[in-house]
């Protein structure tokens, strides 16, 4: 039998991460696989990611290439795929997940509190911008992008005082020693699906990754996806989300926020699990109480 093919983006991360993928489908299946690596537009482009564009940025090359069966699989970083149901392709799998929270990477060893005024902060996510700037309204956001070794040099260079970036790719690649402080979830929401991965395959060929599946991981991140699909039409501003299943319930936050900081909507609902449509009905519930506080208002121009 040939090697079954995985698509990953050619990051230290994504390798790092896809290769996991390879290595447990290998123990759970018995295949052999081979990595195929593709370039995506998110790659190509210097553009911060605040303005580069949002859904499918890291993601399209790389559906593109499972459509023409240049690949088998591929595996994403969840937070990056489009939440709307591919017609040609599915995620048959989404193993357990990694440490959701965001990780300050400051100088000196400081937490976020600890950071003087006037600190510089980078992030090129608009909604850690709308978070920092409403957590510490007396720091500078700097909009950044490049692949994590670029922007812990930013630090050590004295350009910025701290970067925030996801703790689950720090664990996952081995530089848990840069972590000045993780950021409590509870507080910080982080965006739909961090911490989780994607493996998608053709429709029709689920079996081949259907063993790497984690039900309770897949429960919380489509719950906190669902949330972020029913707020898309009608609230551009920045959206943390919390899922967890715990004691046979599943329990969802979110707060939308708005692009400078100074307003947060914040709803929490929970539900019976295991069951089929838990995620449905309780993100339904959360969108619907957020989008009847205005969260449809939360949005302009980003400053």
């Amino acid at each position: 039998m040939s090697a079954l093919r995985i698509g990953t983006r050619g990051s230290t991360l994504a390798l790092t991460q896809t290769g996991m993928v390879a290595d447990d489908l290998a123990d759970a299946t018995g295949a052999t696989t081979e990595l195929v690596t593709i370039t995506t537009d998110g790659d190509r482009s210097n553009e911060p990611l605040s303005r580069a564009g949002g859904s499918g940025l890291f993601t399209g090359a790389l559906r593109d290439a499972l459509i023409e069966g240049r690949c088998d699989v591929v595996v994403h970083s969840l937070k990056d795929l489009p939440t709307a149901a591919h017609d040609q392709l599915v995620v048959a799998a989404i193993p357990a997940r990694e440490d959701p929270r965001d990780a300050l990477c400051a100088r000196d060893g400081l937490t976020l509190d600890a950071l003087p005024a006037g600190a510089r902060i980078g992030t090129g996510s608009p909604r850690r911008m709308a978070q920092l700037r409403r957590r510490r309204p007396d720091v500078e956001v700097v909009d950044i992008r490049g692949n994590v070794d670029t922007r812990l040099g930013k630090v050590t260079s004295g350009e910025l005082d701290a970067v925030i970036l996801a703790a689950a790719g720090l664990n996952r690649i081995g530089r848990t020693d840069v972590i000045t402080e993780l950021l409590d979830a509870d507080r910080w929401p982080t965006a739909p699906g961090q911490g989780a991965l994607a493996v998608e395959v053709r429709r029709g060929d689920e079996d081949l990754v259907r063993a790497l599946d984690h039900a309770e991981t897949r429960a919380a991140v489509e719950a906190e996806r669902e949330v972020l699909a029913l707020l898309e039409a009608g609230c551009s501003a920045p959206l943390g989300a919390r899922a967890v299943v715990d004691a046979g319930l599943l329990l969802v936050s979110a707060s939308v926020y708005s692009l400078d900081g100074t307003t947060a909507l914040t709803s929490s609902h929970a539900t019976t699990w295991p069951d089929d449509d838990a995620s449905r009905e309780v993100a339904a519930s959360v969108a619907r109480e957020l989008l009847d506080a205005g969260a449809a208002d939360l949005t302009g121009a980003r400053p």
